[in-house]
């Protein structure tokens, strides 16, 4: 099983500390680089903006990612040398650097033969907690260039790899890849057979196919009034979590995870079989359950959800390491409907019209709105997020399991909740990242019991039923 969390939640055993960054002369290299014509991403941009806007924020705002996994053999580290350099250089997600002011965000691009990565010995750690702080203090944010940063913790008969890359140069399958590809590098390193391809997928020409489309993109365009519209119908803002959190006392509220326990693998089985009998999948099953409970909890018969999606759609950008990712709305009512069955295909659809939006950033839908569009969404906005990971059909996700893999993220502060099913093979669980206040906590416990009550009764019944409740509430 793959380990989620916080980067508090990793546990490496003991070991002697070496981590691999960019020379002072490499980071000169890079830095002299001049002005490129490929704007950021539309999500790299606001992500920029928040961290240029919340720079005095006193701890790290940005989000940082973390990849750990082991290899059960002696540490080689002239392959490890090669195995980092490679795995940087391919993906010219790492040979940008962004300037960011108050007057917007400017790419540069450097030349990958100039960047050099070259290890640095820190001797042992025995604690736990200061290997992380290590790990976090040695990464910059996306303000710099060199916002990323890769180690080991040696053993001698056995090492800990990990990979720090700030959410700028990352996401999900990224960090999947990241994975999978350090780890093949640095197999061929040691066995001598290193050749280091470029890869196939860039980054920079995603960026310049989405900037392009968009700009094509006009207030009439289909896709940006479909927008509006749902964000009207939800009172003119994207959806926030159905019960309070009070993230709104402090500037800052800093993020906490809880993972709980969802299926074993015959209930998710059942639960899937009880999406399919009404054709629906397990997304649109997931989506149905979160209305409801929303109903339950505090009437809400229109429900709008948002779930993350992947834009990779070239097979070069499916290896490829960068960003590519935009929102899936997913909206239906719930007003009418007698049970889970019935909700569940509204979703289902609401959920494959949702995904012809993706394609349209909401970023790009405020640039174009005016005034009189009804739309209040500030910049820097956040909201409410469920996302569906069946971690089965991941590739090499047995692989992942049987070397102590992990997946980690920095307590950042969180106005917002965000809830991720993962799917593995002999169970299914649900974690969320939330506000890390003493409402917030209640609210997630109270949330969970319905949302639970709602999937255990379909896996083990095949039905869950709210027509009593209905008829005593209001949205």
């Amino acid at each position: 099983m793959v380990s989620f969390g916080l980067i508090g939640d990793w546990k490496p055993s003991p070991g002697k500390v070496t981590s691999w960054k960019p020379t002072a002369e490499s980071i000169a290299r890079v830095h002299a680089a001049p002005p490129h014509p490929v704007p950021a991403s539309h999500i790299q941009e606001e992500y920029l903006k928040s961290a240029h806007r919340n720079r005095d924020s006193g701890f790290r705002f940005s989000r940082l990612c973390l990849v750990t996994f082991d290899i059960y053999e002696a540490l080689d580290v002239d392959a490890m040398t090669k195995a980092i350099n490679g795995f940087v250089r391919r993906h010219d997600t790492f040979a940008s650097w962004f300037s960011t002011d108050d007057h917007g965000v400017v790419r540069h691009v450097a030349d990958p033969g100039d960047i050099e990565l070259v290890p640095t010995d820190h001797g042992h750690f025995d604690s736990q907690e200061l290997l992380r702080e290590h790990v976090q203090d040695t990464t910059p944010g996306p303000t710099s260039w060199d916002c990323f940063s890769f180690g080991v913790v040696d053993r001698g008969h056995e090492f800990t790899v990990y990979a720090a890359v700030d959410h700028l140069d990352t996401d999900g399958i990224s960090q999947a890849l990241t994975f999978f590809e350090l780890r093949s590098l640095y197999i061929d390193a040691v066995a001598g057979t290193l050749e280091v391809q470029p890869c196939l997928g860039s980054y920079l020409e995603y960026c310049t196919r989405e900037r392009e489309a968009s700009a094509l993109l006009t207030l009439e365009s289909r896709e940006v009034r479909e927008w509006i519209d749902l964000v009207v119908a939800n009172g003119g803002d994207l959806p926030a979590f159905a019960l309070p959190l009070d993230a709104d006392n402090e500037q800052y509220t800093r993020s906490e995870v809880r993972m709980y326990p969802l299926f074993d693998r015959e209930l998710a089985d059942r639960f899937d079989e009880a999406c399919e009998r009404v054709n629906a999948k397990i997304t649109g099953g997931i989506f149905a359950a979160a209305a409801i409970a929303e109903y339950e909890l505090i009437g809400k018969e229109s429900y709008l959800g948002l779930t993350p999606k992947s834009t990779r759609t070239t097979p070069g950008e499916f290896g490829a390491i960068g960003w590519f990712s935009s929102l899936i709305p997913v909206h239906f009512t719930v007003s009418g409907a007698l049970s889970f069955s019935h909700v569940a295909a509204s979703a289902q659809r609401a959920f494959e019209s949702g995904k012809l939006l993706s394609d349209v950033s909401y970023h790009r839908v405020l640039e174009l709105i005016t005034p009189d569009t009804g739309i209040r969404t500030e910049p820097g906005w956040s909201a409410p997020m469920i996302s569906y990971v069946d971690v089965r059909k991941l590739p090499g996700a047995d692989i992942v399991s049987s070397v102590n893999g992990g997946l980690f993220g920095n307590q950042g502060s969180s106005n917002e909740v965000y809830m991720w099913i993962n799917r593995f093979e002999d169970q299914t669980g649900a974690t969320f990242m939330y506000p890390g206040t003493d409402v917030a906590r209640e609210s997630i416990e109270r949330y969970f019991a319905k949302i639970s009550e709602i999937f255990l009764a379909v896996a083990t019944t095949g039905e869950y039923s709210f027509a009593e409740s209905f008829a005593g509430k209001t949205a």
